[in-house]
């Protein structure tokens, strides 16, 4: 598979295998550590969490997986994320759903993240979401401390517009090296409001979350989902693909901005239709196919 690179000394696989629903997957640690092992076989080298995953339970679970096979953590790059705070019994001293970029959170997520996940240090750590409340120079100065105490190798964000990225970027002296954002056949707009613009002028790749619009793709009945279905079952029949989720993984994967699709399934015939996207080649004009569907008429 594909590497992508992020960093001088950090590359990602294309597909990155995302374990928000880890909890949902009912694995024991040996079947989890399984799947890990095929998704490497497969390629993926890149493993997507967050510390609010499956009510603060999914890094946990990861690492009992790890834990079984610690000479696994060298194959895989880790990527995790901070900065929201629930309403959870998990976490009780949480009386209202909020943000928190402060300092001292981002240093605490980040080491209970790595106690969680049974490891030394992060690939990747993202800001979960922009916060308005954000003092930019003291959640930089928390990536300093994190760095250089080799508790995370590099920084990023998630569901930031440019602006807010470079208010960011500003105060920190290295690199914000993605931005996790929603993209996918039903949800085109990174396209046209700057985010990738600004992503590809900066030579940062971005990270697609719910590139299958979460299931939509399959059983949404809005007109949308509908017209964008028969679009890609269209071009797959085009191009022999097996699966309109490959079409549309495909589809993501042409564009010039180097995107990594982040599958959050742990169904293994789900994980290999987004590497067979890898190989699927649309021209220029399925292309534009599947965004007019999308955006429901012809660009301008």
């Amino acid at each position: 598979m594909k590497k992508i690179q992020l960093a001088e000394d950090l590359q990602f696989s294309q597909i990155v295998h995302g374990h928000w629903r880890l909890t949902e997957w009912n694995l024991s640690p040996e079947e989890l550590l399984s799947l890990m092992e095929r998704c490497i076989e497969a390629g993926i080298t890149t493993f997507d969490h967050a510390d609010i995953y499956g009510n603060y339970m999914c890094e946990e679970l990861f690492g009992q997986a790890l834990a079984l096979k610690p000479s696994l953590r060298q194959e895989i790059q880790i990527v995790t994320k901070c900065g929201i705070k629930l309403i959870s019994e998990n976490r009780p001293e949480h009386t209202i759903k909020s943000y928190d970029t402060s300092k001292e959170h981002i240093i605490s997520s980040a080491e209970n993240s790595l106690k969680k996940m049974n490891t030394d240090f992060v690939d990747v750590l993202l800001i979960h979401r922009p916060d308005p409340f954000m003092d930019p120079a003291e959640t930089a100065e928390a990536f300093h401390i994190l760095r250089k105490e080799g508790k995370v190798r590099h920084f990023g964000v998630s569901n930031f517009t440019p602006k807010q990225m470079e208010m960011l970027q500003s105060k920190y002296n290295g690199p914000l090296v993605t931005n996790q954002i929603e993209l996918s056949v039903l949800h085109e707009q990174p396209f046209f409001d700057g985010t990738l613009n600004h992503l590809q002028k900066e030579k940062v790749r971005p990270m697609a979350w719910s590139p299958l619009a979460g299931g939509r793709l399959f059983k949404g009945n809005d007109e949308k989902a509908v017209r964008v279905k028969k679009a890609l079952e269209k071009v797959a029949s085009e191009t022999e693909a097996t699966s309109i989720d490959e079409v549309a993984y495909a589809w993501l994967l042409m564009h010039p901005s180097q995107i990594m699709p982040i599958v959050g399934s742990g169904k293994m015939n789900r994980i290999e239709a987004a590497v067979n996207a890898a190989n699927l080649p649309l021209t220029r004009e399925q292309w534009f196919y599947i965004l007019q569907e999308s955006m429901g008429k012809e660009v301008d």
